[in-house]
C-alpha cells in the first residue's frame, strides 16, 4: 500500500505518525481523457513516483468509479479515481532483546523457529516486539537490502503462523535467496488442522490469489488481479469433523495457504479472517471444544524449510515439530476419534521434524 512521506523519530522504539488512513480523490477532465491511470495519477500528484502509483494499483490502493481497475486502463471524462493511503511508519526498526528459537545460524544466515503471535517486522499496529527487532538485536551483521523496517528478511509468515524463516546476515546471501524464491527454488512444507473431512487423499489448489474486492485488509481468490498460486495437499490425519494436511506451497502469495483451503471448504482451526466460527458447534466433546476454544491463533505451522545455502550452494533442509498448543489440539482430536482412527504413521513423521 502507498504510504505518506516519513520522518525520524527519537523514541526508543518505531513509533506511527499521528494521522489516520485518508483517500485522496480525483475526477478526470476532458483534456485528460485517453490518459492511462498510472500516468493520470503520477501528473496529479506529483509527489509519487509512477513506480510507487502503479504498486499501489496492483495492491487495490486505487479504484475508478469504485472498481478495482488495471494499470493500464485509458480513462474517460469524468471517471471519478480514489488513491487510499495509510499512515507511513517513522524512522527505524530498533534493536530489542527477546528470546529467539535458533535453529541455525552462520556468518550468512539464519533460520529461526518463529512463535505464533510474533510479527516478522514493524508495519502499522505492531511498531516493535517484532522478528526484525529481535535479530537486529542479536545479528550485528544483519544485511540492510530489506530497508530501515525489513533489514535480512527475505520471506514472511503470518503473525499467528508458527514454525521456520530464514533471514540474511549479508547482503550477498539476501539478493541469492531473494533470487531463488523469485525462481520458486524454496521448498517449503507446512502442517494445517483444518474443518472438515477432507475428501480425497491427496490434491492440488490451483487458484489466483489477489487482494479481496470488497475488503482491502483480506486476500481472496476472486481478485481482478489475482496471481497464480498453487498449494499442495495430503491428508495426514482424519478425526471426522476435522482433517491435518500436509501442505506445500510452490507459490508464496499473502495469506495463500488460508485462502485456498478455505475455498475449498476447509477452512484452517481458528482463522478469524478466513474461517467459520460455527463450525465449533459440530464438536460434542467438551474436552475438546475448551481445546479448541483455547487456541489463540489459526492453526497453521511452517514445518519444513529446504533452500540452497548462498555460500555452500549445497541444498540444505531444517525441520520444526508441532508446537505445543497444536500438538494438544492434534492429542485432543485423536483422543476423540471413534477407534482412534487417526493415523498411526504419525509418531515415524514427528521423529523426522524434531530439531
Amino acid at each position: 500500500m502507498l504510504c505518506v512521506n516519513y520522518t525520524l523519530s527519537r523514541s526508543p522504539n518505531l513509533t506511527i505518525e499521528n494521522e489516520s488512513s485518508r483517500d485522496l480523490p480525483f475526477t478526470v477532465s476532458p483534456e485528460q481523457e485517453g490518459l492511462r491511470l498510472d500516468v493520470f495519477l503520477a501528473q496529479a500528484d506529483e509527489s509519487f513516483s509512477r513506480s510507487q502509483i502503479k504498486y499501489a494499483i496492483e495492491e487495490g490502493d486505487v479504484t475508478v468509479n469504485g472498481k478495482e481497475p488495471k494499470v493500464s486502463q485509458h480513462l474517460k471524462a469524468g471517471d471519478t479515481i480514489v488513491l487510499h493511503l495509510e499512515p507511513a511508519l517513522a524512522a527505524v526498526a530498533v534493536p530489542q532483546d527477546i528470546p529467539l528459537n535458533i535453529v541455525y545460524e552462520d556468518a550468512s544466515i539464519i533460520v529461526i523457529n518463529k512463535p505464533a503471535g510474533m510479527v516478522v517486522h514493524p508495519a502499522p499496529g505492531n511498531p516493535d516486539q517484532t522478528l526484525v527487532n529481535a535479530l537486529l538485536y542479536h545479528c550485528h551483521d544483519l544485511s540492510g537490502i530489506g530497508g530501515v523496517l525489513r533489514p535480512g528478511i527475505v520471506h514472511r509468515l503470518d503473525k499467528e503462523t508458527s514454525g521456520l524463516i530464514v533471514a540474511a546476515k549479508s547482503d550477498e546471501a539476501h539478493r541469492k535467496l531473494s533470487l531463488q524464491f523469485e525462481h520458486h527454488d524454496v521448498h517449503k512444507k507446512y502442517l494445517a488442522l483444518v474443518w472438515g473431512d477432507v475428501k480425497g487423499a491427496s490434491g492440488e489448489i490451483v487458484l489466483p490469489v489477489g487482494r479481496h474486492p470488497g475488503d482491502r485488509k483480506k486476500m481472496s481468490t476472486r481478485s481482478k488481479r489475482g496471481k497464480d498460486a498453487l498449494t499442495l495437499w495430503k491428508v495426514r490425519e482424519r478425526y471426522g469433523t476435522a482433517t491435518l494436511l500436509d501442505i506445500e506451497i510452490k507459490t508464496g502469495r499473502t495469506h495463500q495457504i488460508r485462502v485456498h483451503l478455505a475455498e475449498r471448504g476447509y477452512p484452517v482451526i481458528g482463522d478469524g479472517v478466513y474461517g467459520n466460527a460455527s463450525k465449533i458447534q459440530m464438536i460434542k466433546n467438551a474436552g475438546l471444544k475448551a481445546e479448541i476454544k483455547a487456541l489463540q491463533r489459526h492453526a497453521l505451522h511452517a514445518a519444513e524449510l529446504s533452500f540452497i545455502h548462498p555460500q555452500s550452494e549445497n541444498r540444505i533442509v531444517f525441520s520444526a515439530a508441532l508446537p505445543e498448543d497444536l500438538e494438544k489440539l492434534r492429542t485432543a482430536f485423536q483422543a476423540s476419534t471413534p477407534g482412534n482412527a487417526a493415523d498411526s504413521g504419525l509418531q515415524n513423521w514427528k521423529d523426522r521434524l524434531k530439531v
